[in-house]
């Protein structure tokens, strides 16, 4: 869901410190380590293997993909069901610093990348910050003020403040405290396995600093401290807001449960209403370098919108039975897909199986 603000041209080394102990710090747990240079390969194994009926799976990067990123150093995170893991040089690695309270294993939901380049990363047992400067993994928990270990969302926002979008609401993060923000209560979307009145599933900082917020109650935007309920103001008339997605022209794009929905000034308009089935709603979409709107439509149908008709893509037999969960734009324009059944990448009009050794 997030673009890499630059490419490095060379490779950059950096060190990541992780260990299984933790120790309490002022704000949270941080956990000292041992040393890990990523730049260092030494694997003699196959570069890249394709995903054939029958083929083994044992060399996925996870079974289940929940969301990937690319930092402003060009490097590929993976949030998957297994936790994280991050590419740099040769090397994926898996991020053994990110823990529950407990030390338990836990599914990342989503990550972003502060102004100081460290990334957040939340998941279903609270907030980590991963320093890849200093090489510390810090967790924070709801006994350091988090307002629920159960976090969907984060967003890193200009004035240096990290945003946490949980399924007991959305709470802001100085650096030193958690603070509740107050939102309208939502509603129970009973299509869905997990869902609450207070919900929060996605956040985003637009290029004019405005922070939207995606809820159980609608789509609310926060201006100069000042909250509004965009879904009024722009016409979305479902409670259910599920993603937002700002394209390279300052469009913003809305999936929701009764459609896919375009915000311009002049308004919102639901340009699959009507159109295509959506079942369950719209999830993650994305632009292409063409100006063609990809997106997933009722969890299991990807769809594509040139601005006047849809299309469905039917996924090729490599890719088994993939459910995507996020559609990916990585900085170079290349369409990832990851989700129930691994990572997926489009490549010359053809779908690629990526596992731990690639291609990259």
């Amino acid at each position: 869901m997030r673009y890499a603000l630059s490419i490095l041209t060379q490779r950059m080394a950096f060190l990541l410190l992780f260990t299984a102990t933790g120790l309490t710090s002022c704000n949270g747990q941080q956990v000292p380590s041992r040393k890990v240079d990523f730049t260092d390969s030494t694997s003699a194994l196959p570069a890249w293997q394709p995903l054939m009926d029958g083929a083994s799976t044992h060399l996925q990067i996870s079974q289940v993909v929940r969301m990937m990123f690319q930092d402003s150093r060009s490097r590929f995170w993976f949030g998957t069901q297994n936790g994280a893991f991050v590419r740099s040089g040769d090397s994926l690695i898996h991020v053994d610093g990110i823990q529950s309270e407990r030390g338990q294993g836990i599914t990342i939901k989503d990550m972003v990348e502060d102004g100081s380049g460290a990334i957040w990363v939340g998941h279903t047992g609270g907030l980590s910050k991963v320093d890849v400067r200093s090489g510390s993994v810090i967790n924070y928990y709801e006994v350091n003020g988090l307002l629920s270990k159960d976090v969907w969302c984060v967003e890193a926002t200009r004035d240096g403040r990290i945003w946490i979008g949980t399924d007991k609401g959305l709470c802001v993060f100085d650096g030193q405290h958690f603070t509740r923000f107050p939102l309208p209560e939502g509603r129970v979307d009973s299509t869905l396995a997990i869902s609450t009145s207070h919900m929060i599933h996605d956040l985003l900082e637009d290029r004019y600093g405005t922070l939207w917020i995606c809820t159980n109650a609608g789509l609310f935007s926060l201006a100069d401290e000042q909250l509004s309920n965009a879904s009024k103001q722009h016409g979305i008339s479902t409670p259910f807001v599920h993603h937002i997605w700002e394209s390279p022209t300052g469009t913003l794009w809305v999936s929701a449960r009764d459609g896919l929905y375009k915000i311009t000034e002049s308004g919102a308009t639901c340009v699959s209403c009507g159109k295509i089935e959506v079942g369950k709603g719209i999830g993650s979409v994305v632009e292409d370098e063409s100006g063609t709107i990809w997106f997933v439509a009722n969890q299991h149908h990807l769809y594509t919108y040139d601005g006047t008709d849809f299309t469905e893509v039917h996924l090729p037999r490599e890719a088994g039975d993939l459910v995507v969960f996020q559609i990916f734009s990585d900085a170079s324009g290349r369409l990832w897909f990851v989700g129930m059944g691994g990572v997926y990448r489009l490549e010359n009009d053809h779908i690629l199986f990526i596992n731990r050794y690639g291609p990259w």
